[in-house]
């Protein structure tokens, strides 16, 4: 019986420093060749997805944590924060002092000093990865095609992302924009790192669900692979959920299966143990 396969990028397909392992590339090559649906459901947008993780061979993908879903190259659906809610994102941050970038499929937009305020945040990000070359990441290591003077009144965003100066600026956020889903990442709770702004109630459940229509799928055939807190909608929503070896606690006690962790052939060794390849 063939499977639908949602794989998280992040620290589930790559590890935190952007690597691809030899390992996962086989792993999803085999899995379709056996003919099995492979699709990566993830945070970034699709600017984010560069070149290499297409080549692996995908059926599609899921971004903007399910604001975009793509089969094939074709656009199942897209939902998209309007030009007006930008700027009054983009005018709320620079009143605030906030660092962001846009994240657009047509690429990610960085305010004036995102550069130089990222680099610790993005270092400390990797820090609590267990990186031990952390201290050597810069943003553009991170986001090797971000562009930084680029038009930050758009009409093109899934979400934007914003440095957390203090969870206050969080829950500040969450108050001034009630008509869009507000969250963290980086961290769990006062320790996040990122605030991130996007459509309201978008989920990387809800997304599966619009391509499984689209499919004319059945969710008893859905596996979800994550690390992540935001990827336990995704888990809980799929038939079966393997949670990387990596993964934070909350994903970890969750998963019907906690695989290795991304660099030690995780992803490989869980499509061994589920019989996919």
């Amino acid at each position: 019986m063939s499977k639908i396969i949602f794989l998280d990028v992040d620290g589930t397909l790559v590890d935190y420093e952007g690597r691809l392992p030899e390992s996962a590339v086989k792993a999803v090559r085999l899995a379709r060749a056996n003919g099995h649906r492979v699709y990566i459901c993830t945070g970034r947008s699709k600017a984010e997805v560069y070149q290499e993780l297409w080549d692996i061979g995908l059926d599609g993908m899921i971004g903007g944590n399910g604001s975009y879903v793509e089969d094939h190259g074709h656009v199942v659906m897209h939902q998209l924060i309007t030009g007006e809610q930008c700027r009054r994102i983009v005018d709320w941050l620079h009143g605030r002092g906030l660092e962001f970038y846009l994240e657009s499929n047509n690429g990610l937009f960085a305010s004036e000093q995102f550069e130089t305020r990222g680099e610790t945040v993005m270092q400390q990000y990797c820090k609590r990865k267990g990186k031990d070359d952390a201290d050597q990441m810069t943003v553009r290591k991170a986001f090797p095609e971000m562009i930084f003077d680029g038009e930050l009144y758009r009409d093109d965003l899934n979400k934007v992302s914003f440095i957390l100066e203090s969870y206050q600026d969080f829950l500040d956020a969450k108050e001034a924009f009630p008509d869009l889903q507000a969250g963290t990442w980086g961290g769990k709770d006062e320790e996040a790192l990122f605030g991130d702004l996007g459509v309201k109630d978008i989920t990387k459940a809800h997304a599966i669900d619009e391509l499984l229509n689209y499919l004319h799928g059945d969710k008893a055939d859905t596996i979800a692979f994550g690390d992540a807190k935001v990827d336990i909608p995704m888990l809980e929503y799929c038939a079966y959920g393997v949670s990387m070896g990596n993964g934070g606690p909350e994903i970890r006690a969750m998963a019907d299966h906690i695989t290795d962790d991304v660099e030690k052939d995780g992803l490989y060794n869980a499509f061994v143990h589920l019989g996919l390849i």
